[in-house]
């Protein structure tokens, strides 16, 4: 159990990093008024997610430290639901009635087919 603990925690430190880059990236390059960034790192977390956990399940391996640390650790480090939670609340506070709509429809929609593509490229 220490070990698996160990394995996310460092795949998390990971992916946590990579995400705050990004949206630094994101926030340099686009400005401020729309969350890009936050979007970015959750179309694209989900994509790799597909990829990497129908590779594990292809291979009959779901239960290996490295699908641990790549799914749950660096993934789940790497996207946020709870920033994106924040952000879309924000843009209700702002009256951003549209950007809302678009983001969250864009975050789901697309972030869930982004999944099962990366699942079935791999399949």
């Amino acid at each position: 159990m220490l070990k698996s603990i160990l394995i996310v925690g460092a795949g998390s430190f990971f992916g946590g990093a990579m995400r705050y880059l990004l949206s630094l990236l994101m926030k340099n390059m686009y400005g401020q008024g729309f969350p890009w960034g936050t979007l970015t790192v959750n179309l694209l977390g989900c994509f790799v997610f597909g990829i990497i956990f129908a590779l594990f399940s292809k291979y009959n391996t779901i239960n290996s430290p490295w699908c641990l640390l790549l799914t749950t650790g660096i993934c789940g480090g790497f996207t946020t639901f709870s920033t994106f939670a924040n952000e879309s609340v924000q843009m209700l506070q702002n009256g951003n009635i549209g950007g809302f709509i678009g983001y969250t429809m864009t975050s789901i929609v697309v972030g869930i087919s982004l999944t099962g593509l990366g699942y079935w490229i791999v399949k």
